[in-house]
Formats: structure tokens, C-alpha cells, sequence
């Protein structure tokens, strides 16, 4: 049976008990709605949502028919919606779980099943083995009872927050027009995506047409995850073409954002962990009074530095936004390293894309008016905090039981030094104070690695940054380029783990 694990299922469309089709979406929405009631909240309000995979709309119509017939009253969204739609639903209307169909930005073959509790909060532990239980219990066939699409209005109310947000979070500074160059990587999210940018005034926006329209073959990228090498090559040609001052890209469900950026060598995309401190700063400027930030294990270390500086509380959890979303009170801003941003806690408890996008075109446009780009900003801070230089190895396997083996086998007989340097070693599976996750770390004067197999998809995950303190921008070039060469020799490491799995 699929079991519970980033918030939910997620699996290859086929049949049986391992696989996502009909028969497991409604064992697993019964399952949940027995789960829901033990715990008193039956008649609870519950909010259904889907993207546009192959799949999602019969799912989804499973999911809103069995919870009806179980006696909660459902809002359909209507039509393929982002992920974070749901979670703003959630949380908007005080429902006691939210449903969203979709395997974000898993390959074609792929569909899932996405739970969001508390508030709006994606699922965690222990209620996921609770609900397995309920699941395995659940005798077929199980009831249906038809529903009508509605919450429409909840699309609009979402939209309307997240044009809010440059007032929000930006605070008074002139604005810059702004170019824009946008791809929805034949998601969800291009649509809305644009009309939230038109409505926080940023009306200059241009998509790449192949991407723009959703289609669950993805025909245009081998993985459709802007992370993935190749990825956003039309984004950035787009961006370059049309001399864009901000390329967008958001994954399939809208979840997560990635910026493209100009420089001297052209067009880039930045990695999570440089977008995750950029739109920390931009929100921290209007946040005055005890503010908390948060990132994850395998993050940077620069957003500890920049939450002293600003006098603003730091926290760290496990890895995904079910921990981040909980990281504690006065929670302002959250983000992973997996282009994944928080940017309204207080509305959305999970990354949203769309609200990421709109928050960093207004730090664009307020940059742009002082004649400064993001690339100054991070170099700012580079001399400010030392300069963290950072790289991730992502190692396909044959499936997800690989990558688990292979950690097995590093946390067995870990290395004492790495490219010709001592370094300390933590095992994420025994620290103590912190709940256990299958992560190994690797700790040097110069630099970090954390190893951890995928929840998601069958990869072993390699987490690189080097740290290196820099005097003033004069000394940039040299660091940079000394960061470069540090990175590749740690990566020929994470390279030979996967070889010696071989």
C-alpha cells in the first residue's frame, strides 16, 4: 500500500494497492474522514482542490463525493487550482482538512495526494500512521454522494491577499517598472500568477506560450521541476530576448518559485538558499517586533546571520514545510532551500509560488529605483556575513529503496575527511532534542554536506556550501571563484557515493 509521506501519498498512476488510482483515493479519503471523526471533527467543513494531471479531476471528484456521503460538507474548487489555493482555503474558512490532488512536480507518471489539517498545515506525525490504520480498515465499496464545484469566491479572496503583499511586506519605497518574463512549466499557476502580478502593478509580464497552458505530459522538460538542469532554458532565453529585468518560474502546482536573474555570463537561475535570503530581508523590513524566520537542516547557514543582524529570532527544523510551517510563534517567513518560500504565514501555512513571485518582483522593483539589482544585494551580503557559496548534487537512482541503501551504507562507515579535510560528523537519526529524520551531516571549518535520501522522488540529495570570509567586494572575484573550485571537489565526493552503491 502507498504509505503517508511528504503530507500524503504521492505514487505512479496504476493499479493495486501501490499505485494512485480510484480505488486508493477513496480507501484513503475514508480513511481519513473515520480518522477525522475519532477525533470529533466530523461535519467539519472540508475543502478539495486538484491540478491538472492526469487523474487529478477523477480523484478529486472521488475525494468531495466520499467525504459528502460521510457527512462533511465539501467545497470543490473549481477547475485545476495552485496548491497554496488550498491551504489559504483551508485556513480561510476554518476547515477541518483540505485535499489537494497533485504530485506538484513529480514526473508525468506521477499523482498524488496532498492533506493539510491545523489551520491549513500539511499533515505530519503521528496522524499520518494514525490515518494509515484507518485506511487499511476501510471495507469496500465505499459510499459516494454527488457535490457540486464551488468556492470559486476563495480563488478571488486568495488573489486578493496576495496583491496585498507589496503594502505588506515592502512597506514605502518608490518603484521601479518592471519586465517580467514568466513560465508556469505547463502548470497551474500561469494564470493566476500573472493576474496576481497585474494586480500588485506589475502589468509587463511575458510567458513562454509552450509552457504557459497546463498539460500533464509536460512536453516541453525531461522533469518538470524549475531545479532540474535544462528546465527553465526557454525561461531564460525568453528573459534574455525580451531584456527582462526578472525571470519566474513556478513548478506545476505553484508551490514553488524560482528567480532567473541577468549577469555577465547572461542569463541564471538562483538557487533556493539565494532567493530564501533575499525575500527574508524584504520581509523582515516590515516586521519590527519580535519576528521569527525559519529554514531547514540542509539550508544555508546565512539566514542564522541575517536574523542576528536584523534582530529578528532564527529556527531550524527538519527538512519540508510541515516542520517550517510549525516552526514557532511569530513565524514571519519561512523557506527551504527546494525554491520553496513562505511569505504570509498568517494566510498560507505552506510555500506558495505565487505570493513568492509578487514578493520578489516588488523587492526587484524597489531595488531597481535605488539602481541596485538582487546580484548587489547578495554580493552585499557576501561582505557583510562572509561569503556562502552553495551547490546541490541530486543523484537519480533506480528507485526510492536505493537512495535509503546508500545512506545506510555512509552512515555505517562515514569518512573522517573530505577532499583532504577533517570533518565532524552528525548522524540526523540519533540526535537527541530533535525528532529523527535520515539525514547525515558533515562538518569542516570550510565547508558542510548533508546526505539525505529524497521523500519524494528515488534521488540521493547532497546539500554543499563553503564558507569563506570576504574583506570587501575587491575580494569577491577571488572568493567566488575559490568557492567554485571547493564546491566541484565536494561534489566529486556525493558523485562516488552513488558509484560505490553500484
Amino acid at each position: 500500500m502507498l504509505r503517508f509521506g511528504t503530507a500524503g501519498l504521492r505514487g505512479p498512476l496504476r493499479e493495486g494497492p501501490d499505485g494512485m488510482n480510484v480505488t486508493t483515493v477513496s480507501r484513503a479519503t475514508a480513511g481519513l474522514a473515520d480518522w477525522l471523526r475519532e477525533r470529533c471533527l466530523g461535519g467539519g467543513a472540508v475543502v478539495v482542490g486538484r491540478d491538472a494531471r492526469h487523474g487529478s479531476a477523477e480523484f478529486a471528484t472521488a475525494t468531495a463525493e466520499i467525504f459528502t456521503a460521510a457527512g462533511f460538507p465539501v467545497t470543490v474548487l473549481p477547475d485545476p487550482v495552485p496548491t497554496p489555493v488550498v491551504a489559504f482555503a483551508v485556513r480561510e474558512l476554518g476547515a477541518v482538512a483540505g485535499v489537494q490532488i497533485t504530485a506538484s512536480h513529480n514526473p508525468p507518471a506521477d499523482n498524488g495526494y496532498k492533506v493539510y489539517l491545523d489551520g491549513g498545515s500539511q499533515l505530519i506525525a503521528p496522524a499520518d500512521s494514525e490515518i494509515e490504520k484507518r485506511i487499511e480498515s476501510v471495507a469496500e465499496p465505499v459510499a459516494r454522494e454527488t457535490v457540486p464545484v464551488s468556492g470559486g469566491e476563495l480563488i478571488g479572496r486568495y488573489l486578493e491577499r496576495v496583491v496585498e503583499l507589496p503594502r505588506l511586506l515592502g512597506g514605502p519605497g518608490e518603484r521601479a517598472d518592471l519586465r517580467i518574463a514568466l513560465t508556469a512549466l505547463h502548470g497551474v499557476g500561469g494564470e493566476l500568477a500573472v493576474r496576481a502580478l497585474a494586480g500588485a502593478g506589475f502589468t509587463d509580464v511575458h510567458v513562454v506560450d509552450a509552457q504557459f497552458a497546463p498539460d500533464p505530459d509536460f512536453p516541453t522538460v525531461a522533469f518538470p521541476n524549475p531545479e532540474e538542469p535544462g528546465a527553465a532554458d526557454l525561461l531564460l532565453a525568453l528573459a534574455e530576448r525580451i531584456d527582462a529585468d526578472l525571470a519566474i518560474a513556478l513548478d506545476p502546482d505553484a508551490d514553488r518559485c524560482a528567480l532567473g536573474v541577468p549577469g555577465p555570463d547572461g542569463w541564471h537561475m538562483l538557487r533556493g538558499d539565494e532567493t530564501g535570503v533575499l525575500l527574508a530581508d524584504y520581509v523582515l523590513r516590515t516586521h519590527p517586533t519580535d519576528p521569527l524566520v525559519a529554514t531547514t537542516i540542509v539550508s544555508s547557514r546565512l539566514l542564522s546571520k541575517l536574523a542576528a543582524a536584523r534582530s529578528a529570532r532564527y529556527a531550524e527544523t527538519l527538512t519540508g514545510f510541515k516542520w517550517l510551517a510549525r516552526a514557532g510563534d511569530g513565524l514571519v517567513y519561512a523557506y527551504e532551500e527546494a525554491i520553496g518560500h513562505c511569505v504570509d504565514p498568517s494566510k498560507v501555512r505552506d510555500k506558495d509560488g505565487i505570493s513568492a513571485a509578487v514578493a520578489a518582483a516588488d523587492l526587484v522593483a524597489l531595488l531597481k529605483a535605488e539602481g541596485r539589482t538582487l546580484r548587489d544585494e547578495l554580493d552585499s551580503y557576501a561582505v557583510e556575513f562572509g561569503l556562502h557559496a552553495g551547490a546541490q548534487v541530486s543523484l537519480r537512482l533506480p528507485d526510492q529503496a536505493a537512495a535509503t541503501v546508500l545512506v545506510a551504507a555512509l552512515r555505517a562507515n562515514p569518512p573522517s575527511e573530505i577532499a583532504g579535510t577533517p570533518v565532524k560528523f552528525t548522524d540526523q537519526a540519533q540526535v537527541r532534542g530533535r525528532l529523527r529524520t535520515d539525514a547525515l551531516i558533515f562538518d569542516a571549518d570550510d565547508f558542510r554536506i548533508v546526505v539525505r535520501p529524497s521523500g519524494t522522488e528515488p534521488k540521493l540529495k547532497c546539500y554543499l556550501e563553503v564558507f569563506a570570509a570576504v574583506a570587501d567586494r575587491a575580494d569577491l572575484s577571488d572568493a567566488k571563484q575559490a568557492a567554485a573550485q571547493r564546491l566541484s571537489q565536494l561534489a566529486g565526493f556525493c558523485r562516488s557515493l552513488a558509484a560505490s552503491g553500484e
